[in-house]
């Protein structure tokens, strides 16, 4: 375990209380949670009533921000691609003009084919973007669940200490 007291975790928060436990700093602690010892951990979620509700909070805030970069994401894209749409309107009305020289067609030609080379290479950034936002969300998930974990393993362990061998009662 890398973490054996709460002195340690609070130092590795940047916290001096767990009074200054943040939003973000809470979604760090979940995320340390399995290099803690579990007893630790378990009395540190006990110093928190509310810590289900706080980490809910904590998962909602980081939701309505994943959503708001995927919707603003969403609008930027379909921007781009009425501009290169544009563009290929333009230089397709160009070239229907019938005094252009086989030159002045190639070069049309050629402003055609890199918008839509660039258009392509736009749209693989945004594949890519979006697979990270994909991650973003699945770690997130991992840390709500871990946090899911934590909660009811500390209950869990508190209510198997008041029955007899350690087990729970039915």
């Amino acid at each position: 375990m890398k973490y054996k007291d709460e002195d340690e975790i609070k130092r590795a928060l940047g916290i001096d209380s767990w009074r200054h436990l943040s939003k973000d700093k809470m979604v760090r602690f979940v995320a340390m949670m399995p290099d803690m010892d579990t007893e630790v951990a378990l009395k540190i979620v006990e110093q928190f009533p509310t810590f289900k509700d706080f980490a809910q909070n904590v998962v909602d805030a980081m939701k309505k921000a994943h959503e708001s970069t995927l919707s603003a994401n969403k609008e930027s894209q379909e921007y781009v691609h009425r501009a290169y749409q544009d563009l290929r309107d333009t230089l397709r009305s160009e070239l229907a003009k019938g005094d252009l020289t086989w030159e002045q067609r190639r070069e049309l030609i050629e402003k055609m084919q890199e918008a839509v080379r660039e258009e392509s290479q736009k749209d693989s950034e945004n594949k890519r973007f979006l697979d990270g936002a994909l991650n973003k969300v699945l770690i997130l998930g991992g840390a709500a669940l871990a946090l899911g974990v934590a909660f009811v393993g500390g209950r869990v362990m508190a209510e198997s200490k008041g029955s007899p061998e350690g087990t729970l009662e039915a």
